[in-house]
């Protein structure tokens, strides 16, 4: 080989050699990138999954709360009209400064959104209000069986007062939630009318809001900024507006004198009982908002097992708490009732998916 070959040679075997190991760097580079990608995307997945874990624990943890400290609220001052009055009250305590902080856009409504809203507000009243009766009338246990039973007032209302006519399938499910709650109604061994008649009154008025919102709400502009979180701010602020004077009207100031008589009797200190009355009504509020924070993370399906779930969980944390026995019937009863809301709310899910 001349000289002159060999310079060109190695000129030429350079380049080469160059781009080759371009390629591998180039390769190594798209890998490494490519992992990056990959372990941020699997990084990214793990923290909404842990997320959406928390958002679910804190929602399940905060309705546990709220029941303990409404129920010993409710055993130490049977004024339930004043007890949920303050308790709507103190979600104020949480939205308003966010709202005068700007950490959450206010909602701007008009006269005519308050007037579209306030029917809406009045079954919301119902639903706190059945509820906290019927969770001082009887055990937290059976509150919350004959509460299941709220898919069928539901059912009834859409199709008295909205004309809807489900599929066969979905009313098929009511079935076991009918003969449930009828099976733990009858062997209750705390039972009693007015817990009955409580917790049916606060599942009409929830499934008559329900309708409501459908009616009046259902593609009309409400206001500005109302999203869901806002919508149940602003219905907590109108339902305190109504309960504050129905409480005062019907129960009077008797509760402050029974806490002063409780005080006075050394069963509590004051600030004992303020703090009980406080977490009952800061649980009540904090359960709510992180459940829309919970809800809004998963698909429907998964959304009606985490209810079914929740129902569960409350009712054996309750009959530990406060060691409330629960008969054979009754257990049998309950849970063929909790099962059939979750047939009914994959039912009602499939419905929809059929409708699409």
């Amino acid at each position: 080989m001349t000289p002159v070959a060999a310079k060109t040679y190695g000129k030429m075997s350079f380049p080469v050699f160059q781009n080759r190991m371009e390629k591998k760097s180039s390769s190594a580079t798209s890998l490494k990138m490519s992992d990056a990608a990959a372990s941020e995307e699997s990084s990214s997945g793990l923290g909404e999954t842990l997320t959406t874990g928390g958002y679910f624990a804190l929602w399940y943890l905060f309705n546990i709360g709220y029941n303990i400290y409404n129920k010993q609220s409710l055993n130490a001052l049977a004024y339930p009209w004043t007890i949920a009055a303050l308790q709507m009250a103190t979600g104020l305590a949480y939205f308003v400064p966010l709202w005068l902080l700007g950490k959450r856009k206010a909602p701007k409504l008009s006269l005519g959104d308050l007037k579209t809203l306030l029917p809406i507000a009045l079954c919301h009243t119902g639903v706190h209000v059945g509820a906290v009766i019927a969770l001082g009338a009887g055990a937290v246990s059976f509150a919350h069986i004959v509460k299941a039973s709220e898919p069928v007032v539901t059912c009834a209302l859409n199709a008295i007062l909205l004309g809807q006519i489900l599929p066969f399938k979905v009313y098929l499910t009511l079935l076991p939630i009918i003969g449930g709650v009828g099976i733990a109604s009858m062997k209750e061994l705390s039972f009693t009318f007015l817990a009955l008649g409580a917790a049916m009154l606060s599942n009409v008025s929830s499934a008559a809001r329900g309708v409501l919102s459908k009616k009046t709400m259902s593609g009309k502009q409400i206001g500005e900024n109302l999203d869901a979180q806002n919508l149940y701010a602003v219905l907590t602020a109108l339902s305190t507006i109504i309960l504050i004077p129905t409480a005062f009207a019907i129960e009077g100031t008797g509760m402050f004198t029974a806490f002063n008589k409780l005080v006075e009797a050394g069963t509590f200190t004051k600030g004992a009982l303020l703090k009980l009355l406080g977490l009952g009504g800061a649980s009540y509020y904090a359960y709510n908002e992180v459940a829309f924070l919970a809800l809004g993370k998963v698909n429907p399906v998964t959304h009606a097992v985490g209810n079914t779930i929740k129902r569960v969980v409350i009712i054996i944390a309750s009959v530990i708490a406060f060691k409330t026995p629960m008969s054979t019937g009754s257990i049998i009863g309950s849970s063929i009732a909790i099962a059939g809301t979750l047939l009914y709310s994959l039912a009602m899910n499939a419905a929809k998916k059929e409708k699409k």
